[in-house]
């Protein structure tokens, strides 16, 4: 006799398969796990127009206008495609510029003597990077120099098209020194120094020089665009005075006011935009 019972055989009697997986089509909002092939972010890189804006260039909308309208160049090639991604090691150039992603950082240092202006030095002399070494993490690069015996303002940054901009002469950015002297400067040279005249073939320009207002005669003020090296004490030097101190205490309007020998800050965004005016 067959038995009318369905439990051992039917679909409620039936032991379920530790296994079992249920078809993706029969479970409401199932989601689709990402294929193990698919590329990652990083292998897809950035999308152009977050490139540009993460340089600081403008903002993402405002990029894909620059984009189409042919502004961006990748590896040499003009790009107007919205959607392009820049890969790891591409040269990105905005109206002709090579530009970076990382974040621009600008560093102002008041810098104390026996400290040489480099990178690394071979014979182990401090160097200004230590002083800074704290202020970002995005590597930042001096702005000029001083030498190891100048003290005063020295601005770092990474962003190359700033660095070019306050280093040209033909910007006249206003760099301001208070020299003290072995001996009183005389009316005579300082007249002389304040005209134009050559120096070791070339010649030199000095915006202003004057004594320091209640100061003794051998402590002068002289600002000065000129980026030729060591040229405040050559200059003095080639009228027969010799620099025992010399401060830069403004550097394209920037002052040293509440900052401390040795001691650094982030400029300003108002600071900032004032400089990409220059």
């Amino acid at each position: 006799m067959t038995s009318n019972n369905k439990s051992s055989g039917g679909r409620h009697g039936k032991k379920k398969d530790k296994n079992y997986r249920p078809h993706p089509q029969k479970v409401k909002n199932f989601k689709k796990q990402p294929s193990k092939s698919a590329p990652s972010e990083e292998t897809k890189g950035i999308r152009l127009n977050k490139y540009i804006a993460n340089a600081g260039i403008c903002s993402r909308r405002e990029a894909d206008v620059f984009i189409q309208a042919g502004s961006a160049s990748v590896n040499g090639k003009t790009i107007t495609e919205l959607g392009f991604r820049v890969q790891p090691g591409d040269e990105v150039r905005f109206d002709g510029a090579v530009i970076s992603p990382e974040a621009k950082r600008y560093v102002l240092l008041n810098k104390p003597k026996n400290f040489i202006t480099t990178m690394d030095d071979e014979r182990n002399r401090k160097t200004v990077m230590e002083l800074i070494r704290t202020a970002s993490k995005e590597r930042i690069y001096p702005v000029g120099r001083l030498d190891r015996m100048t003290t005063g303002l020295l601005m770092f940054t990474n962003d190359g098209e700033m660095a070019k901009r306050l280093t040209h002469p033909k910007h006249q950015v206003r760099k301001l020194y208070h020299v003290t002297l072995d001996k009183k400067l005389s009316m005579a040279d300082l007249h002389a120094i304040s005209q134009n005249f050559v120096l070791d073939g070339k010649m030199v320009f000095v915006d202003k020089i004057s004594y320091i207002e209640n100061k003794p005669k051998f402590e002068v003020g002289i600002e000065i665009h000129s980026g030729r090296n060591r040229i405040v004490r050559r200059i003095f030097e080639h009228f027969g005075y010799k620099v025992t101190k010399l401060d830069r205490v403004i550097f394209a309007g920037l002052t040293k006011k509440n900052l401390g020998r040795g001691v650094w800050r982030h400029l300003t965004p108002q600071e900032v935009n004032t400089l990409k005016m220059i």
